[in-house]
């Protein structure tokens, strides 16, 4: 981990419009060393998968559960110290999952929030809402209130810019709460999005509530990204966070 931390968005003015914008630009956060152990532990696991898919393009999920070297380094003080910071109390991680956008693998994501978080029982619980399964895990909709205080953090491990399917938000969108399908084509239609171009060894920080997308790589090469949700409350009600 870079001992220190250098963050700039849009305005290169540090946390201090993270709770408005919704998203925070870390130049530097993993070194070079990190980024290579990582993509060599997780590459071939997404290879694996992508061969056994049968063209349904999905990230290797629950590696918190599933690989020693992503939970560590999940859990680890400088990560969560440096959430810690931005969330104002103590955070835990509670998903991993790893992307590799590349020439085999090039695909399209709509304008979106995240609303769905892994559960380990499925409990009828007011507020909880469109319970599923995904790749064999319990997924539920939780109230507005747990998602607007959960982080996501996104390591990236390659350089990734607008050629490449770099991530697309619309700054301060996580403000509006839950935002119905509707509002989401309108809002996504009058403001224009911002391009997370984010460099090796970088991360973006974002609310899972932010507008968010991503098109297919024009150039498509290796966009390796491991996806970090962390969490800053227990459920409710016996429910209990899957890959916590």
């Amino acid at each position: 981990m870079n001992s220190e931390v250098r963050i700039q968005n849009s305005e290169s003015n540090g946390f201090s419009r993270f709770a408005q914008d919704g998203f925070q630009i870390i130049h530097s956060l993993v070194t070079d060393d990190e980024c290579t152990r990582l993509a060599a532990e997780l590459t071939p696991l997404f290879e694996r998968q992508i061969k056994s898919a049968k063209n349904r393009i999905g990230g290797v999920r629950n590696l918190l559960r599933t690989n020693p070297l992503v939970s560590t380094f999940a859990k680890s003080p400088a990560i969560t110290g440096l959430l810690n910071q931005v969330a104002g109390s103590a955070v835990f991680p509670v998903r991993a999952i790893f992307f590799d956008k590349n020439p085999d693998a090039n695909w399209l994501v709509p304008w979106h929030q995240d609303l769905a978080i892994a559960v380990a029982k499925h409990i009828e619980t007011p507020g909880f809402t469109g319970w599923s399964i995904k790749h064999g895990t319990i997924h539920v909709h939780p109230p507005v209130e747990i998602l607007a205080a959960m982080l996501t953090l996104r390591i990236h491990l390659d350089d990734c810019d607008a050629s490449n399917g770099a991530l697309k938000v619309i700054a301060s969108s996580h403000r509006s709460g839950k935002i119905r399908t509707g509002e989401i084509s309108r809002q996504t239609t009058a403001r224009e999005p911002f391009i997370c171009e984010v460099p090796k060894g970088g991360a973006l920080l974002m609310r899972p509530l932010l507008l968010h997308a991503s098109s297919p790589a024009e150039s498509p090469h290796h966009r390796r990204v491991l996806h970090l949700e962390y969490a800053a409350q227990k459920l409710p009600n016996g429910l209990e966070w899957f890959d916590h």
